[in-house]
């Protein structure tokens, strides 16, 4: 029987539960690396913002996505109890600069079951289901999508139980958020 991607059930055992370390382990460090190169590439165009570094982000993001996405067709969502906090986290970035929503909507329903079963942080997916909100022009849940022309935050759903929706995922208030940020600036 067809389940989601990575589940399917064989003798009642996923993929994930036949996965051998060796295979989690090399998974992890692909997820990571792939996700330091974009981070290395950004830091790049930031010193020096010429159009061959941004198409290089753009190319970058591309071969992630592609990759994360045969991961994820494969073994599910990399949840941190199969490759990892790190590696999972990376994922998740991964998964934010991917140009295909519909991959990210239905990465966004694994990491809800993930998080739901207590194999990722709740966080992954506050920041992923947000990300897919603002994408789809809907309000978001926990606040963490901010205009970067206006310095605002996106629409939220519900404002008045927002930093309650925010502190059951680990988020601290959003108005600390906003704080946090424009001392960055």
């Amino acid at each position: 029987m067809k389940g989601s991607p990575g589940h399917l059930a064989v003798n009642g055992a996923t993929p994930r539960d036949r996965m051998v370390p060796a295979l989690a382990t090399a998974l992890a460090g692909e997820l990571e690396r792939r996700a330091d190169e974009e981070r290395s590439l950004m830091r790049q165009a930031g010193a020096d913002p010429a159009p061959q570094r941004r198409r290089a982000i753009v190319e970058c993001r591309r071969g992630n996505a592609a990759a994360l996405r045969t991961i994820v067709d494969h073994h599910g969502w990399p949840a941190a109890d199969l490759v990892g906090p790190p590696a999972s986290t990376a994922a998740l970035m991964i998964l934010l600069h991917a140009a295909d929503l519909d991959f990210q909507l239905l990465c966004r329903d694994l990491i809800a079951q993930a998080a739901a079963d207590g194999r990722c942080p709740a966080l992954h997916h506050a920041y992923i289901a947000d990300h897919c909100a603002v994408e789809q022009g809907q309000p978001q849940f926990y606040g963490t999508r901010v205009n970067p022309v206006t310095f605002r935050p996106y629409p939220v759903r519900r404002p008045g139980t927002l930093d309650e929706r925010r502190r059951d995922v680990g988020l601290g208030p959003l108005d600390e958020q906003m704080r946090t940020l424009r001392a960055g600036e």
